[in-house]
């Protein structure tokens, strides 16, 4: 493998963003599970990320009955300028959704399962009372099941924070996306500062709560930039940490400013170990819950 320097100010090497690398493909999804699971979520009127946010890895992931709900509806009322989900008014609050939510993982078998929402900032906890049920509607059923809750900002709220802290899922992640330079552009409605002070109050309500969180690439910022907000996750204790390439979900989205290659994804994984996570899972087609079982399982070793 060909190393890159990790020096400070160190432009992306990468390929042109014009057009997608070879390393980006990915074969259509199709096989008897995909059409088992997407029938299923029908059936329960559930929402996957997996095909809300145009998940290069939905086809894999199916395939092998692994999903990530996305809970209280499909219409997020912040609008990042890197993310497919709608944007707009969200339909009202449905307290049915996290049984039926169980009932998919029960009826597909999981034994680790990860929850994530669309922001919902029109609510008083931010949905928050939503996760902490889906975890108690799934141990009712699946006791030995893990559960991995993908949490937005409640807007800083510590009383929504402790409701999900309170139902002690086994990851409690929440992805600080980019660096805080490109905050204003790529994520106006959140507050790089504020992301990074959810993720200490987690381990401070929950020492042993196992936290975690995720880096896109491409979205123009400097290496240094990168590692820094790499090591600003550390300092707050996030254990496990994950690192993919932005695409672009539509013209309408920020542009690609590059693709990094696999080489330096894999550069980012040593610095990773060196900083001290527990796992690190970076890659050009990583998301926050790719892989996330043997994620689970790696940090659960270390």
């Amino acid at each position: 493998m060909e190393l890159v320097q990790l020096t400070r100010g160190r432009p992306a090497a990468g390929a042109p963003a014009a057009h997608k690398p070879a390393w980006l493909k990915v074969r259509a999804p199709g096989g008897p599970n995909y059409v088992e699971v997407k029938r299923l979520m029908r059936d329960l009127k559930l929402h996957t990320v997996c095909e809300e946010a145009h998940c290069p890895n939905v086809g894999e992931c199916w395939e092998h009955r692994a999903a990530t709900f996305m809970i209280l509806g499909d219409v997020c009322t912040r609008n990042c300028a890197y993310c497919a989900v709608a944007h707009g008014r969200p339909a009202p609050y449905d307290p049915e959704e996290p049984a039926r939510l169980a009932a998919a993982v029960e009826a597909l078998g999981l034994k680790h399962v990860v929850i994530t929402s669309v922001d919902r900032d029109d609510l008083p906890t931010g949905g928050a009372e939503s996760f902490a049920q889906c975890v108690v509607e799934i141990r009712r059923r699946l006791p030995d099941t893990s559960v991995e809750l993908l949490i937005p900002d409640f807007k800083g709220s510590d009383q929504a924070l402790e409701l999900v802290v309170a139902v002690e899922p086994e990851i409690l992640n929440h992805n600080l996306e980019t660096v805080e330079r490109l905050y204003p552009v790529a994520r106006p409605g959140g507050r790089y500062a504020r992301a990074l002070r959810l993720l200490r109050r987690a381990k401070e309500m929950a020492p042993d709560q196992v936290t975690k969180s995720g880096l896109m690439c491409g979205l123009g910022e400097e290496w240094d930039e990168l590692l820094g907000a790499m090591q600003d996750l550390r300092a707050h204790e996030v254990e496990i940490l994950t690192v993919g390439q932005y695409l672009r979900p539509s013209a309408g989205h920020l542009p690609v400013a590059r693709f990094y290659t696999p080489d330096e994804f894999a550069q980012l994984r040593v610095a990773g170990r060196a900083m001290g996570f527990r796992h690190v899972e970076a890659g050009p087609l990583v998301r926050s819950s790719y892989h996330a079982w043997e994620q689970a399982q790696q940090a659960a070793a270390v």
